[in-house]
């Protein structure tokens, strides 16, 4: 059951005469997949020196995000790994995983 299925019943068990507000409904994109802000940076900390571009900011479940990790690392021809709401991706890859991701329906900063 999805928060939608569950404001409708709320509303359901309203008494007689009273109101609900409206239910705003998120921006989507082609697809009808929810999108929000991504934050990509790079980072070297504990990594022997080597760059890992990570993007965070995902609001999906865990197999969501391991489909666009994956689909990201395919795109990239690089390795990588997803957990924990965030991408790792090998490398700095900034400019064309966000360009990747904006072609997926993400709004990247």
């Amino acid at each position: 059951m999805d928060w939608k299925d569950m404001l409708s019943q709320i509303r359901e068990d309203l008494p007689e005469g009273e109101e609900a507000a409206p239910v705003q409904e998120e921006p989507t994109v082609a697809g009808g997949k929810k999108r929000g802000r991504l934050q990509i940076f790079t980072e070297k900390k504990g990594r022997k020196g080597k760059v890992a571009t990570i993007v965070a900011g995902f609001d999906c479940d865990d197999e969501e995000l391991e489909e666009i990790a994956s689909a990201a690392k395919r795109h990239l021809g690089v390795g990588g790994s997803a957990r924990g709401g965030e991408i790792l991706i090998q490398g700095d890859c900034r400019e064309r995983l966000a360009a990747f991701l904006r072609g997926e329906g993400f709004a990247v900063k």
